[in-house]
């Protein structure tokens, strides 16, 4: 038996959640990678007028950066997204954050008989929800920026190899 999918035209909300910035994110760096057959032509390319939109986006071991350089990064924040960071200063910081959820949840445990811990709780959820909606405002803004930048780049390379007037 098949199952139909309604498929909804998305509302002004939804256009802007998290999932779909990075599902554009992805997107965009699958759109690139499938465009960019040789990368190796990225090598030594100059950003050039790419400059001041690219400029933000720096590996830790390029220090001029070039096309080749962005391309490898964005591809490496594609995988961090699609799998997961795993590396050992994540693991510690995960770490580290466990430990000081272990220890707050047992002072606010400790001290559950007085009345003021009750607004504390209440104060800490709307700090936690103050924060999440700031990281996630700055999330979403971050993912924006680095899909113009993989769209710059596969414009970039189809204008490099000579065929700059395939899918504007």
């Amino acid at each position: 038996m098949m199952t139909m999918q309604l498929e909804l035209e998305p509302t002004p909300t939804q256009k802007n959640s998290l999932f779909n910035a990075m599902n554009r994110f992805i997107g965009a760096v699958n759109n690139m990678d499938q465009t960019v057959m040789v990368p190796s032509l990225l090598r030594d390319v100059p950003l050039e007028e790419d400059r001041e939109m690219m400029g933000s986006l720096k590996s830790d071991d390029d220090e001029e950066g070039d096309m080749y350089s962005y391309y490898q990064l964005l591809k490496s924040i594609r995988r961090d997204i699609e799998w997961g960071v795993r590396c050992a200063a994540a693991d510690e910081r995960l770490k580290e954050g466990m430990k000081i959820t272990r220890m707050n949840s047992s002072m606010s445990t400790s001290s559950s008989a007085s009345f003021s811990s009750e607004e504390d709780e209440e104060e800490e959820d709307e700090d936690l929800k103050a924060q999440f909606q700031y990281h996630l405002t700055g999330l979403q803004g971050v993912l924006s920026k680095l899909t113009v930048q993989a769209n710059s780049l596969t414009k970039r390379y189809k204008k490099e190899i000579g065929i700059g007037g395939w899918g504007q």
